[in-house]
């Protein structure tokens, strides 16, 4: 059972923009639907369903699941509708934009479990986007990905941006976006989404590559063969990276949009990326659930160096699930001549 208040679907564009369109104009159906939970902060996740809205020109919607107490043999019907009111209530309240060129936002209440309406709701529509607010941290700069979220990227096909505790009460300013690349085409896959977020947002878009050290079989300490053989592996590692980045920011400039390349090396990938994006105060983290790893483990929903970033990430991570990267057709035909050659390694 829910109750919904319906808006107009205003159109967003298809694939990657042209740099004349500084705001989207073609037709397209998508929403964005915030995830409120009932415990978690609210405002955060509303603001940047907002913030997403405005640059993608599309509706919001707010969400709240309202789960039966799993305890009880039937539910009390007057505190069952005490639930409903506060629950609308609070949505009203989140409902006003921040910004007053922006629509009120629709809200929806429903019954049932979190996880099965979340997934339902994603696989409703290709163009749905969802935000869904990150868990409080277990421990100092760590916090858990949480079931929901979890049954979300495994099983839904739209792009999910995961959003911390913390945030402010204004709407967020997506000035620097940054995309974690290795050179396969799941990774790329974020781009189309990232540029026309920066074309939208007039930010600079920053692509990051981490250059870790080849890995040799030990069975004593390294050598001095070893060691120069190791240094000519990153060192034709980091020419092929630099070769493969630098094309690719020149075709993203074509766009009119500020690129910078960020190539590092580092033993591990996930914490370098952690690193850059506090070094530079990265404002969004927009990537592919899934890079190299996928051609050998394809029944995984999310790879590590994403699974780091959720618990992690400073900064509001925007995910592109593999379903989604999968079909993502504009990407295959704009970055295919831009793929990096296969790292060496031994």
């Amino acid at each position: 059972m829910d109750e919904q208040v319906n808006l107009r679907r205003p159109s967003m564009p298809a694939g990657v923009p042209h740099a004349a369109h500084r705001a989207p104009h073609s037709k397209a159906n998508a929403q964005i639907t915030a995830c409120i939970s009932q415990s978690g902060p609210a405002l955060p996740v509303a603001l940047h369903a907002f913030a997403l809205a405005k640059s993608l020109n599309a509706p919001v919607t707010l969400l709240q699941v309202l789960e039966p107490d799993q305890n009880a043999e039937r539910p009390d019907p007057v505190e069952w509708d005490l639930r409903r009111h506060e629950a609308r209530r609070s949505l009203t309240r989140l409902a006003a934009p921040p910004d007053t060129s922006m629509s009120r936002a629709a809200i929806r209440l429903a019954d049932g479990l979190i996880a099965e309406e979340f997934r339902r709701l994603a696989s409703d529509h290709v163009g749905n986007m969802l935000v869904v607010g990150m868990p409080q941290a277990d421990a100092p700069h760590c916090r858990g990905i949480g079931h929901t979220v979890h049954e979300l990227l495994r099983e839904a096909s739209a792009a999910i941006l995961l959003v911390p505790p913390a945030g402010g009460g204004a709407l967020p300013a997506y000035r620097r976006i940054m995309v974690p690349v290795d050179g396969s085409p799941w990774a790329a896959s974020a781009l189309p989404l990232a540029i026309r977020l920066a074309i939208a947002n007039d930010a600079e878009l920053l692509l990051a590559h981490i250059i870790p050290p080849p890995e040799l079989t030990e069975i004593a300490p390294y050598d001095a063969a070893d060691l120069a053989l190791q240094r000519q592996v990153v060192e034709r590692n980091t020419r092929a990276a630099n070769a493969y980045l630098q094309k690719m920011r020149q075709t993203i400039t074509q766009a009119g949009i500020k690129v910078r390349v960020l190539t590092n090396q580092g033993r591990d990938v996930r914490c370098a990326l952690e690193d850059i994006i506090k070094q530079e105060a990265v404002d969004l983290v927009i990537l592919s659930a899934r890079g190299h790893g996928l051609s050998a483990n394809t029944d995984m929903p999310y790879g590590s160096v994403a699974a780091y970033l959720m618990m992690h990430s400073t900064a509001p991570l925007l995910l592109v699930p593999v379903s989604l990267s999968k079909r993502s057709a504009v990407t295959a035909s704009a970055i295919r001549n831009l793929r990096m050659p296969t790292l060496a390694s031994t």
